[in-house]
């Protein structure tokens, strides 16, 4: 007899099936008999999760034993033992039979006993961000896929980042309101344009500036053209820098597709409740595949057009990625990529209490406008054999950012262009030294950069006069980093342990020349950053992990020139501790853990006269937590439900002796986190999903009452509700999938405050947002 489902099971369908505007009815019970089933190519992790929840069955097995591994996929008609069998067909596992519709993998010619992998050459400890390099990463490490923030319908890289516990990544504001731009802060740092983390793609750096100038007023990623999004908060420092107190963000691009592929996908969102109702359309596409001879290939473009939720924010962006890999044997291996990413953008700007009361979605400032354009070239070599391992990468890029920028008694037009070159080299070799297993990594990085920045005026008037290069000239820099950094550490098994400690070495020469006068400054900074990293395997499926890094932030060409009551500005410095344990079994993902940042001198630049702020010694400490769960662990009858929850509380505070020593650290939500449930049957996808945040300080002194212009005071929490349902139709209808999703459901007015001080005052968050996505499939 089918089993029947549960009253929860019932109630929590209901609720789904009503939040998500759903006007059909749910499929029938799910029935032990044969039924059909259409699961697409994917990770074999992915595929056996959702045959899981279709078919009603448990599936138990460890991250490890399904890791690298792709599944072909099913389609047509099986029980649900006949279906497991066909979907594991040439992964070489089998499915054993425990009883009471429970099922555990096992390899095929392997003893039940999976003993645990300590010889692997892991080499780049980012790896393809598989759920196992998540596991055993000895630091607090989250990976959202592709998958998931379809399934939110998140077009950008915050909506993504903000379901992370221990990141804030609030919307757009100040010189960087606009959708090229990425805002966020990790574990309480300031999100103004991510400026205290190293951000990658595919593991090239995204700054116009690494070193110079890291701040992403200007950020090439697109979600179109992105498979995952790697967020490495701890256990990291070592390998990849600058700027990594804030820890690592890698964007891994769209793979080179195996079989020829075409895919593509639109997204068109407005949001009727606002006073300025626009649609904005963002759509991507892949066309690539791999022949037998191990070339392979792929185009990723995603763009973007119209307007949001803002009167005055109309968006055009295009990105473009071609992408190359040759396998040359088993052992050797090429890879390139090319990407130009150009776009452009209205920003609305800041209102204060005033024009805010009036209406919160109009603009103020009709005059400021962003646009840029970035050319990127890498290519890369990779030699693995045996326990022996050896990557080069070069890369080189050139960027060009320019705006308009009401600036209050005087429009400006800033035109900075930038050049980097770079050369990163990484050698891995495993051996075995008694009962231990060691794996030795060095790496070098070389990176050059040149930037040359300008800026043109014209006062403001009644009759508005834009700024050309023909205007009065305030500003004419050039800045130059030739930087060297080195890295040795070694990964040790011995038993359940794996000890890695290891150093990075920074050598930076940096200088900045005012054409305008005809002065130049330059700095040398030198600096190592040991790190230890501890991991213990409980079990299988259960870890603790524990780490202590160096980390810290070079000093900007901006600030160079300037000085603070300390002295002239220096490296921000930090010291990072971690403390967690992380339980994965594939049917539950739990993590827990404990965080403290030391920071030695902390900075902030005032944007209006290029001042530089000391806020000195802070200390970044808290909690974060995780949680994803498929409830057929509890039951059969809950096939197809599956829950997550994340939560972090971050006290971030001042500890510099003076009038706001004890002060919240600015931007910093003590308490932050989400909640959701999907439902899978079939063909149907709903969830529902929530997010929360507390208040923040927009300045040092924590201002509470608001001042008339808006950019100082609280901001207040708030608690947000989103939805979806999608469909897919299948492969008779060339894998058509078509969703219906809900924003801010009950239309909550929240709003932030601007970073910096040019563009202050209060931006008002997304309301209500209804969005319709496609795609389809060759």
């Amino acid at each position: 007899m089918p089993q029947q489902p549960t009253l929860l099971a019932r109630t929590l369908r209901q609720l789904l099936l009503g939040a998500s505007l759903s006007f059909t009815v749910l499929p029938q019970v799910l029935a032990a008999e044969a039924k059909p089933y259409h699961i697409a190519p994917a990770s074999l992790e992915a595929a056996l999760n959702q045959f899981g929840r279709e078919a009603g069955v448990l599936i138990s097995f460890g991250s490890e034993i399904t890791a690298g591994i792709q599944s072909r996929g099913l389609s047509g008609n099986y029980s649900a033992d006949e279906g497991l069998q066909k979907l594991l067909e040439g992964t070489g596992l089998h499915a054993r039979a425990e009883g009471e519709n429970a099922y555990s993998l096992q390899p095929a010619s392997a003893p039940a006993t999976l003993q645990l992998q300590t010889s692997n050459v892991v080499g780049d400890w980012l790896g393809d961000a598989a759920q196992t390099n998540v596991f055993e990463h000895p630091g607090a490490r989250d990976v959202i896929r592709r998958e998931e923030f379809e399934r939110q319908g998140a077009t950008q890289a915050r909506d993504v980042l903000n379901r992370i516990p221990g990141v804030n990544a609030p919307e757009n504001n100040g010189t960087g309101s606009h959708d090229m731009a990425l805002n966020f802060g990790i574990r309480g740092l300031n999100p103004r344009l991510a400026s205290r983390s190293t951000v990658l793609m595919d593991g090239i750096p995204v700054p116009f500036a690494p070193y110079g100038q890291p701040q992403l007023s200007f950020a090439p990623i697109s979600m179109g053209n992105m498979d995952a999004v790697d967020v490495v908060r701890g256990g990291g420092a070592v390998r990849y820098g600058p700027q990594n107190v804030g820890g690592i963000v890698n964007f891994v691009t769209r793979a080179i597709p195996d079989a020829p592929t075409v895919k593509g996908g639109l997204q068109t969102e407005t949001s009727p409740s606002s006073s300025h109702d626009g649609f904005k359309t963002t759509g991507n596409l892949l066309a690539g595949g791999t022949a037998d001879n191990g070339l392979g290939g792929a185009i990723l473009y995603s763009g973007t057009r119209g307007g949001d939720w803002r009167e005055n924010s109309n968006t055009r962006i295009d990105d473009l990625i071609l992408k190359g890999k040759y396998q040359l044997d088993d052992a050797n291996s090429f890879n390139a990529m090319a990407q130009y990413y150009e776009g452009q953008a209205d920003m609305p700007g800041g209102l204060n209490v005033k024009d805010y009361k009036a209406d919160p979605y109009q603009s103020t400032r009709p005059y400021d406008k962003f646009w840029g354009r970035r050319t990127m070239f890498n290519a890369g070599y990779r030699y693995q054999e045996d326990r022996r391992e050896f990557t080069a990468n070069t890369f080189f890029t050139t960027t060009l950012r320019n705006g308009y920028l009401d600036q209050g008694n005087f429009l400006s037009l800033s035109p900075r262009e930038y050049w980097v070159r770079g050369l990163e080299t990484r050698f891995a070799q495993g051996f075995d030294l008694g009962p231990s297993s060691h794996e030795v990594g060095v790496g070098y990085r070389y990176i050059n950069e040149a930037g040359h920045e300008l800026r043109y005026r014209t006062p403001i008037s009644a009759n508005q006069q834009l700024p050309d290069t023909n205007s009065r000239n305030d500003r004419d820099t050039r800045g130059a980093t030739e930087a060297n950094a080195f890295f040795v550490d070694d990964r040790i098994d011995i038993g359940k342990w794996t000890i890695t400690p290891g150093i990075r070495y920074e050598m930076i020469e940096s200088q900045q020349t005012n054409n305008l006068t005809n002065v130049k400054y330059k700095g040398d900074y030198n600096t190592a950053l040991p790190a230890l990293n501890v991991l213990y395997h409980l079990t299988e499926d259960w870890n603790l992990y524990a780490n202590t890094e160096g980390s810290f932030g070079s000093v900007q060409y901006s600030q160079m020139p300037n000085r603070v009551s300390s002295g002239e500005v220096k490296p921000e410095k930090a010291r990072t501790w971690e403390l967690g344990t992380r339980y994965d079994n594939g049917t539950l993902r739990a993590e827990i853990g404990a965080f403290l940042i030391n920071f030695d001198n902390q900075y902030d630049s005032n944007q209006t006269n290029d001042s530089v702020i000391a806020r000195g010694e802070t200390r970044h400490q808290g909690i974060e937590s995780s949680i994803n769960y498929a409830l057929d662990g509890l039951s059969p009858a809950l096939a197809g439900f599956d829950v997550y929850a994340t939560y972090a509380y971050v006290d971030a505070s001042i500890r510099e002796d003076g009038s706001n020593k004890g002060n919240r650290v600015p931007f910093s939500s003590k308490h932050k986190g989400t909640l959701g449930v999907g439902y899978t049957e079939g063909r149907w996808k709903l969830n529902l999903d929530s997010s929360y945040q507390s208040s923040q300080f927009a300045d040092n002194a924590n201002t509470q009452a608001e001042t008339a212009d808006g950019a100082n005071g609280r901001i207040p929490g708030y608690m947000l509700f989103s939805s979806r349902a999608a469909y897919d139709f299948g492969p008779q209808l060339s894998d058509l999938n078509v969703a219906v999703g809900v924003k801010n459901i009950l239309n909550k007015q929240y709003y932030t405050r601007s970073f910096d001080d040019n563009n202050k005052g209060k931006y008002v968050g997304e309301p209500r947002t209804v969005y319709v996505q496609t795609s389809i499939a060759f």
